[in-house]
């Protein structure tokens, strides 16, 4: 008998893919699309398993305790990806970020333990880390709130973790670095760098350059979602999910520009760089306990995952999507 899993945020990026790969993997899926009066489904609008039927979607917004308890019924594994992640936004808008991100994962946890979930995977941030103090960080770093949205998830992620301390209930906390890939929105640097190229773009303007990154393609991603949802070892544990390999956004940029044979020139707009106690300068995780509880390692290199990025984003029906003539938050 299959599983049931609940994946919140299934409409967005990493969620329309984890959803994918549950499918595949022989899960029964119910998706938490955020409501709106389009009926539109994100990213699962493109998902040959969603319009099929095979999996179960439903609309709603986690803030709502009520939806949560209906959504949670029935369910083994919940995967909680819903949440505001765009840390501009989150200078404008601090109090929404509170809203979804604290209160939302309040209302899952409150709602897994109620139905009884067999594990609540938590989805945390590297964010969460703010500049390194060390590296590579390992999760005993200590925690930096460095924007309202790092500060969001610090807060959903303790009180994720007061219900396993609490009520005994089943959470593991997920702590995925720097993720990349196919349908990643474009307040992210990876997509619009690649969409402003393939518009003809010779000369974009960028924030801070210098900054680290670890970055893992969406797939690997994934994968170490359910292998830390399918590992009793790790329940009531924080694991950080990464490739144990940091580069700066600025040779991050570089590697996009030989590989889509560009030529195109890179500058700093300084109306696009964070404040200056809010930046985080350096992110490169330290992975040894997600291989040590499951045997994880991710298995998608840089330049492979870029290619395959690149070449999803080249297609006119993806491009389309994005408007590279706009800076989003």
């Amino acid at each position: 008998m299959s599983k049931i899993a609940l994946v919140t945020g299934a409409d967005g990026f990493i969620g329309s893919h984890l959803t994918e790969l549950l499918v595949a993997k022989g899960y029964s899926v119910r998706a938490l699309c955020q409501y709106n009066s389009f009926n539109d489904w994100g990213w699962l609008n493109d998902i040959d398993a969603a319009i099929a039927g095979d999996i179960e979607v439903v609309s709603g917004d986690v803030r709502d305790p009520h939806l949560c308890q209906e959504i949670t019924r029935d369910i083994d594994i919940v995967f909680h990806l819903a949440a505001l992640i765009a840390i501009p936004y989150s200078y404008v808008a601090p109090s929404s970020y509170v809203d979804t991100n604290v209160s939302g994962t309040l209302n899952i946890c409150q709602a897994a333990r109620a139905n009884g979930c067999s594990r609540v995977v938590q989805t945390s941030t590297s964010e969460v880390y703010g500049t390194a103090q060390y590296v590579p960080i390992d999760e005993r770093h200590p925690l930096q709130p460095q924007s309202p949205y790092s500060a969001s998830k610090i807060a959903a992620d303790a009180m994720a973790m007061s219900f396993y301390n609490t009520y005994d209930l089943p959470v593991t906390i997920a702590r995925p670095f720097n993720t990349y890939g196919p349908r990643q929105s474009a307040r992210a640097v990876i997509p619009t760098i690649i969409t402003q190229i393939a518009a003809g773009r010779k000369r974009i303007e960028l924030g801070d350059l210098s900054p680290t990154r670890d970055f893992s393609y969406v797939e690997d991603t994934c994968r170490g979602f359910i292998a830390l949802a399918e590992c009793e070892a790790a329940v009531g544990r924080t694991v950080n999910m990464g490739s144990n390999f940091e580069i700066s956004v600025s040779d991050t940029l570089d590697l996009i520009r030989e590989l889509m044979n560009s030529d195109v020139e890179f500058v700093s707009d300084e109306s696009r760089l964070r404040p200056g106690k809010s930046e985080v300068f350096r992110l490169w995780c330290d992975n040894s306990l997600m291989r040590e509880l499951t045997g994880f390692k991710p298995q998608v290199d840089l330049r492979t995952g870029l290619s395959q990025t690149i070449e999803w984003l080249l297609v006119s029906d993806n491009l389309g999507r994005y408007k590279p003539d706009i800076f989003n938050l």
